[in-house]
């Protein structure tokens, strides 16, 4: 049997986080990347400086907004970029 592809469409296009600067305030970020992500606060910090980071991958659209309230919250920079499309090759 060949391979075959499908493609669902949902109301709701997967969203990623990223974090594009952390600002002055970098441990507020580090916290709420520790919150957001669940890693340690170790791996959080890494991940904070190291901009810019793809925190939360494939979350619904509702989901990464609050996100990203968050981190501004904290006096980061940070905003949501919707997953592209897979490709399919076309037969």
């Amino acid at each position: 049997m060949a391979d075959e592809y499908f493609l669902l469409v949902c109301d709701d296009v997967p969203h990623d986080v990223v974090l594009t600067d952390p600002g002055v305030r970098v441990m507020d970020v580090v916290q709420v990347v520790r919150r957001l992500t669940g890693l340690s606060l170790w791996r959080s910090k890494v991940l904070a400086t190291r901009v810019p980071a793809v925190l939360l991958a494939g979350v619904p659209e509702e989901d990464a907004a609050a996100a990203v309230s968050a981190l501004r919250d904290a006096g980061a920079r940070a905003e949501t970029r919707e997953r592209p499309e897979p490709y399919l090759p076309k037969r």
